[in-house]
């Protein structure tokens, strides 16, 4: 991938390389792009979260972890989920 951004851009880059100490602007670009990453990836989190605690409530009792029971042994009959 090469990214070409206007010189004050650049600048701007490379000043915030050496200010935080990163050994060069790919390593910088890096941790920004793997910043994003975590913040989507909270985002989503939060997102099933809220989806969980809006979805109706399950009692989790016998015939609960029986069904749960039941569909990991289907699935590892099937091939769908590993040990």
């Amino acid at each position: 991938m090469t990214i070409l951004p206007p010189d004050t851009m650049k600048n701007f880059v490379e000043e915030e390389t050496a200010h935080h100490g990163y050994p060069s602007a790919d390593a910088y670009v890096q941790a920004l792009v793997y910043q994003a990453q975590k913040r989507r990836a909270r985002k989503d989190l939060e997102a099933k979260l809220l989806e969980g605690l809006e979805s109706p409530i399950v009692p989790m009792d016998e015939n609960f972890w029986d069904s749960v029971r039941k569909q990991a042994l289907e699935g590892l009959d099937g091939g769908n989920i590993r040990p």
